[in-house]
């Protein structure tokens, strides 16, 4: 019947969805570990300084961590936002109710920090094993 064979779009259209979302969060988490990877490198001789100044290497981890999953909450809160104001213009504009849930926010919230904590992790840590000496005669 029509209806089962709607049912069945939906499913199918749903499933595509996901595939398209994961393979966008696969994209910002390679672009995040990007920038933190270019960040790492330009601040080498930095990271040198302060380990020799007496930083613990959890500090500087923590420090590039705090980085990405800053940078990687700042895109999903931007994201929110954008899709809030597609919300506001397909109600109004086109009698189209879409809701944003309360969880619907948390999710995106939680999945921005976890990409950002995964993205980061590396860089991070590389970040954290530097050798002073060797770091602050870097040049980049």
């Amino acid at each position: 019947t029509i209806s089962t064979q709607f049912e069945q779009f939906f499913r199918i259209m749903a499933f595509i969805g996901w595939i398209i979302g994961g393979f966008s969060l696969l994209v910002g988490g390679f672009g995040i570990a990007n920038i933190m990877f270019v960040s790492v490198k330009e601040r080498t001789s930095i990271i040198g300084i302060q380990k020799a100044l007496g930083a613990k290497s959890y500090f500087i981890l923590l420090q590039f961590l705090f980085e990405a999953v800053f940078l990687s909450l700042l895109g999903g809160i931007l994201g929110l936002l954008i899709i809030f104001i597609f919300t506001l213009i397909s109600t109004y504009a086109f009698q189209f109710q879409l809701v944003l849930t309360l969880a619907n926010i948390v999710l995106g919230i939680t999945v921005s920090i976890v990409i950002g904590l995964i993205a980061g992790i590396v860089p991070s840590y590389l970040a954290a094993r530097m050798d002073p000496v060797e770091a602050m005669r870097s040049t980049f």
